[in-house]
């Protein structure tokens, strides 16, 4: 490839580069590949307020290494900040909206490559469809993982925090112990602690080959992220003279090599959302289904929390995500032949990696289980499947049968939670919160937080057409679909109705005859809420969670 920009020739780009003068980029400057660095730094969001630090960095290698590099911004949602209030309803609907403004600008502006810096949920996903759609030369690079908080000497995390409400509430813990998690649970910048959505999709990054080692995990404090930051931005700059592209990487086996990381890693179920998404962006289509076969021969080698008591720094010194790779490829698990943004291959990138610590990398013929950390479930239901974090589960609700307590929002269901109204056996039901439904599709982390905090967590199931944190842990079962906006079988189930659960069999019924069924329905009209904005368009455009609540076109 010839190591010139667009714009650096021709009387036709003459006002291109007046407009490039303006900027004060100099003539050499101008002759130089142009690189795009898209930065999701923000002064709301824990995890990006050290992005800017990750952008100074990239900068420095992409100009070291020969390209000239130029900013743009991208947006980014704190979940924890937009919880159990109308802000959820904008996280999940910001990944296509960074993808599509990602797009935008980068096209708009003929960026020769790009180095993608996001951190949180949606802002990962959201970039590496962007990165399909454009498809020059990127490489991602995170702003890293925070480091676990310290409670009377114990590490914890924020799951930990939203379990204290209910534990407050209770009476199980007094105001002191309460302020103590308040103040402590956060102690750096970077994304939450544990095996949440945002490190989820970070390691899952390293996996799919659009990360270079440690992306996911080296913590945000770090100054060897700075370093990786430099690396990110002389390797984008390799991957232009290779002309290397994100859809010579994202194939439909690298796919393959992130569903089966994810579930020896006991992922965020949101990963059951976004990378459906992204694989879509890059013409391959996952069945939800896929997620069962790969996992019943996959087994679970992680337990970071909410699952167990490690941390992202935990799994960084133990090797990483590249140690968990080497683990699987040892049972021939990992598409090894997979190109990767070193220029290596997957099976080149693992060769001779060492797992420093089974007990946060348990060896593969020592697992936590056979099979793997997430499950797709049906039954009449949920006919197009729900999600579950199967590792995140205590045996005890593994398979459950208990009477529907049904509400029709997540406010309603955390007041009677709270108000001790939620009792031993209870299944809880909410549904019209789904992708149309909510619209947005919310998180349910209060919820699952305040039934754990009240000592409910080894009793109580939680069934829902919207979605989890991956702070959330117990029998949370997500992303039913059909949703109850869409008419599905969620929006007729009645108070005191059995619900039948068994994770290991892969099913979920409503223990209702089917006369009875057929009655309710043909009496059923789905609520529809007045909406306006953005969550109107969206609402109308969403496809179900099944499908990855990808926007039709």
């Amino acid at each position: 490839m010839e190591e010139q920009n667009y714009f650096c020739e021709g009387t036709d780009k003459a006002p291109a580069r007046s407009l490039f003068n303006a900027l004060g980029l100099t003539a050499e400057e101008m002759k130089r590949p142009l690189v795009g660095i898209v930065s999701s730094y923000n002064e709301i969001v824990p995890g990006h307020m050290n992005i800017d630090k990750i952008v100074e960095a990239v900068k420095l290698g992409v100009a070291m290494a020969g390209g000239t590099p130029a900013v743009f911004p991208a947006i980014a949602v704190c979940d924890g900040i937009a919880m159990g209030h109308v802000g959820m309803k904008y996280s999940l609907v910001t990944r296509d909206l960074i993808a599509d403004s990602t797009e935008c600008m980068a096209l708009a502006h003929h960026f020769d490559a790009l180095v993608m810096i996001p951190n949180c949920d949606k802002n990962v996903p959201g970039l590496l469809m962007a990165a399909a759609r454009i498809n020059v030369p990127t490489v991602f690079v995170s702003g890293g993982p925070m480091l676990a908080g310290r409670v009377k000497g114990n590490k914890t995390s924020l799951s930990s925090m939203f379990e204290a409400v209910g534990a407050y509430t209770a009476g199980r813990i007094d105001k002191d112990e309460f302020e103590e998690f308040e103040n402590k649970v956060c102690p750096t910048c970077g994304s939450c602690s544990g095996m949440y959505t945002a490190n989820s999709m970070n390691c899952l990054t390293e996996v799919l080959g659009m990360g270079l080692r440690g992306n996911g995990t080296i913590p945000a404090v770090y100054s060897e992220r700075l370093r990786l930051a430099k690396h990110a931005g002389m390797k984008v700059m390799e991957m232009y003279r290779r002309n290397i592209r994100p859809l010579d990487i994202m194939t439909h086996d690298a796919f393959m090599n992130a569903l089966t990381v994810d579930m020896a890693l006991g992922c965020s179920t949101n990963s059951m959302l976004h990378l459906p998404a992204i694989a879509h962006e890059c013409g391959v289509e996952i069945d939800l289904d896929i997620a069962n076969k790969l996992s019943s021969v996959t087994p679970n080698l992680c337990h970071l929390a909410p699952a167990g008591h490690v941390y992202m720094e935990d799994l960084n010194e133990a090797g990483g995500v590249y140690a968990v790779m080497n683990e699987l490829n040892k049972k021939g698990l990992i598409k090894t032949g997979c190109m990767t943004v070193t220029g290596r291959t997957v099976g080149e990138n693992i060769e001779g990696v060492k797992n420093k610590d089974t007990s946060v990398i348990r060896p593969i013929d020592d697992p936590y289980s056979e099979t793997g950390g997430i499950a797709v479930l049906r039954g009449n239901l949920a006919k197009d499947g729900c999600v579950v974090k199967r590792s995140a589960v205590v045996p005890e609700m593994l398979v459950h049968t208990g009477p529907a307590r049904v509400f029709d929002c997540e406010e309603d269901a955390q007041a009677a939670i709270l108000g001790g109204k939620i009792v031993k056996g209870d299944v809880v039901v909410i549904r019209y919160e789904g992708p149309k439904g909510g619209p947005g599709m919310r998180e349910m982390l209060n919820p699952t937080s305040a039934i754990q905090g009240m000592g409910l967590g080894a009793d109580v199931a939680l069934i829902t057409d919207g979605r989890f944190s991956g702070a959330s842990r117990g029998a949370s079962i997500g992303h039913v679909s059909p949703e109850a906006a869409d008419g599905g079988i969620i929006g007729i189930v009645e108070e005191g109705d059995m619900i039948s659960i068994d994770i290991p069999n892969y099913k979920l019924e409503l223990l209702v005859d089917d006369a009875e069924i057929d009655r309710r329905m043909k009496n059923f009209t789905p609520k529809k809420k007045e909406l306006k904005g953005y969550l109107k368009r969206y609402a109308a455009q969403v496809s179900s969670a099944a499908k990855g609540a990808i926007l039709n076109a």
